[in-house]
């Protein structure tokens, strides 16, 4: 076996490699850019070598850097995790020429397959069913729009050499084509160093099944079960779940099979992925093939028991497959979110800076749940512009489907983060969405459900009742370390007055009596109902953790001037717990109202200027486009939210603004 492997990658995927590595008795390195340089994985490697500046076009894309320095420290091999190069035939081909093993895939089948226009046509060769679509080289928007009216709308424009969502547009008119075409050659190029896009039919309603395949240097190939990814946004997954809840065991097994047959015909001999796009009477047709491990990856892992990344490097070494298609068995259910550094609130913009707070919730099993954490990141670290936005992925895994849901959405109420905006409320409240819950899924779901972007919602029902009985129990617990800081007495006299409270949540008076019954809380609503509190909850911690009426509840708590900030099932709402007279006065009190600026253009979120599409002086429509800005290898097109002239341009191509930083004006 390898004595020392390089891991040509960053964040929570070397970290993942390095953990089965360390496993498996093996040596690892490091590699980093200057932005990296006190990142975890860095501290968890052996070694460490660092390969340039914050860009990843000059660090983390740049073979030759990745090869010196496998020479310098002596790696005999190198894993490259997903996205970066591990889909580029270039990159094997130069470690081959080294003396150095690439974990993955030979260089035959990532040109056969990687490409995502090859592998289309590998796959017509192969008598596989395909979306229609032109698999030529388009050269530019005029030709893109002549192909996608051929074709018929919706067209899907997709980058040759894409994944994870960049350099992906779905247009549904010749004007969208155009533009789309734009933007997807502009993120390929930076995000990949190859701007090729192809265009293929957009299938309508329909949901996203994978097929995870591994194989050996002896010819053997098998498939370890499915994953869905329908829950996406601009094409990029939010969730994963293994297996599907479509599929039944023919039409996984038909899958399967087409899968291994493709697999075979390009010589597969490592872990790869080959895409479906699936209707809802369980057709289905191939989009591509990721000749890489996948970010989802731990779903499946959870319900086969078996670790890619060992197989990966197993496979590389040259030893075959231990196991056989008929030992491969699907065991319970397994759900993974992917916690990012954006604003939901905030159409999903990307943030930045330190994470002030990073508590994920604990791993290991609970009960018949079992709780994954795969990150690279820790408290006091910083989440930076020039890389993918991903904190960490949250996996849960249950005997059912419901199981691994509610552990999820217990898991996601746990997990603490604080110093940038991130996407937890969203994936909590996704966790509570009925339609998710019953499997009803389509990747038009998120665009579908939440039509006008994620407001957190308001509690109600058995969630308001929760997290008022929550800011009950925590108001007592202040008042506790009140008179034990004062060295007060526990009057008799005010006995009452202490017991009876209004919980004002959301704007909602919950009137209820607090009563100590030995180390719980009996806190009884206005129409007699008890529920039964227990928890070592201490003031300062983020996560209030405990039982409430007999189940397992952890809310969000952050400190307000006399109040607390309660965040629970994708539910947020500030809660003050006042005695009866408070209340009533409280009442009484004007509702400060907020000043908005609708004159001026604002940059959503830190990112680099791409382009100024206005002049000062223009007069411009509803919906018309104003800017590009870049953050996080994404372009986002700024657009005006009514008609009027531009007066004043504060901004211009290449500067790097803060978010709120003025861009234009409007007379």
């Amino acid at each position: 076996m390898f004595e020392k492997i390089l891991i040509a990658n960053r964040g929570e995927i070397a970290c993942r490699i390095i953990k089965t590595a360390r496993r498996m008795g093996i040596k690892t390195v490091a590699v980093y850019s200057d932005a990296d340089r006190d990142a975890v994985h860095v501290a968890m490697a052996d070694e460490a070598v660092n390969i340039g500046p914050a860009a990843a076009a000059q660090s983390y894309l740049v073979i030759d850097k990745i090869v010196d320095a496998c020479k310098r420290t002596g790696a005999q091999a190198v894993h490259p995790g997903y996205g970066f190069l591990s889909e580029r035939e270039a990159f094997p081909r130069a470690l081959e020429a080294a003396g150095i093993v690439f974990i993955g895939p030979n260089p035959g089948a990532i040109a056969a397959m990687g490409d995502k226009i090859e592998s289309k046509k590998a796959a017509s060769a192969a008598n596989v069913s395909t979306v229609p679509g032109f698999l030529g080289v388009i050269e530019s928007p005029e030709h893109a729009v002549t192909i996608a009216d051929e074709i018929g709308y919706p067209v899907m424009i997709k980058a040759s050499a894409g994944g994870g969502g960049k350099g992906m547009r779905i247009a549904h008119s010749s004007g969208e084509v155009a533009e789309g075409f734009a933007r997807a050659k502009s993120e390929a190029a930076s995000s990949f160093g190859d701007d090729r896009v192809f265009v293929e039919k957009f299938i309508t309603d329909p949901r996203h099944i994978e097929i995870q395949v591994i194989g050996d240097k002896h010819g053997n190939v098998i498939y370890l079960g499915e994953r869905e990814c329908s829950i996406q946004r601009r094409n990029q997954k939010v969730i994963e779940e293994a297996p599907s809840p479509l599929l039944d065991e023919e039409t996984r097994r038909k899958m399967g099979e087409q899968a291994v047959a493709l697999a075979r015909a390009v010589a597969y001999d490592s872990a790869g992925t080959v895409e479906f796009v699936a209707g809802q009477d369980k057709s289905f047709y191939f989009l591509e093939m990721n000749t890489r491990l996948q970010v989802e990856h731990p779903v499946t892992e959870m319900i086969t028991g078996v670790d890619l990344v060992e197989m990966m490097i197993r496979s590389a070494y040259g030893e075959a497959l231990p196991l056989t298609q008929d030992q491969v068995k699907l065991d319970g259910w397994a759900v993974e979110s992917r916690v990012y550094a954006e604003d939901p609130t905030r159409n999903f913009l990307p943030s930045i800076g330190r994470l002030t707070t990073y508590r994920p919730p604990e791993e290991g099993g609970f009960g018949e749940a079992i709780v994954r954490n795969d990150t690279g990141v820790e408290e006091g670290g910083e989440i930076a512009i020039h890389y993918d936005p991903m904190i960490a992925k949250l996996v849960t895994w249950a005997p059912t489907r419901e199981q691994a849901i509610d552990a999820q959405a217990q898991a996601l109420d746990a997990f603490a983060i604080d110093g940038i905006r991130h996407n937890i409320p969203f994936l909590a409240a996704l966790m509570a969405h009925p339609r998710w819950r019953s499997g009803n899924l389509s990747t038009g779901f998120i665009a579908e459900e939440f039509p006008e972007g994620f407001v957190a919602p308001e509690p109600a029902g058995e969630i308001a009742q929760r997290m008022a009985a929550a800011a009950a129990a925590i108001d007592h617990k202040l008042n506790q370390r009140k008179r034990g800081i004062s060295g007060q007495m526990r009057d008799p006299s005010l006995l009452h007055f202490e017991r009876d409270r209004v919980v004002i949540l959301a704007g909602q008076a919950y009137p209820v009596t607090v009563d100590t019954i030995g180390e719980a809380l009996a806190v009884t609503a206005e129409d007699g109902s008890i529920l039964n509190v227990v928890s070592d909850w201490r003031p300062g911690e983020p996560v209030w953790s405990g039982e409430i009426g007999g189940h397992a509840v952890a809310i969000q708590v952050r400190g307000l001037l006399n109040g607390v900030s309660l965040q629970h099932a994708g539910a947020a709402a500030e809660a003050r717990v006042y005695t009866r007279r408070e209340a009533e006065l409280a009442a009484l009190m004007p509702v400060k109202e907020n000043a908005g600026s609708g004159k001026q253009v604002l940059c959503p979120m830190p990112g680099l200027v791409k382009a100024i599409l206005v002049t000062e002086g223009q007069e411009v429509k509803n919906g018309e486009a104003l800017a590009i800005v870049e953050a996080m290898k994404m372009e986002n097109v700024l657009r005006a939210e009514r008609d009027a002239t531009v007066s004043k341009i504060s901004a211009k191509e290449g500067d790097s603004l803060a978010v709120d930083a003025v861009i234009l004006e409007f007379a």
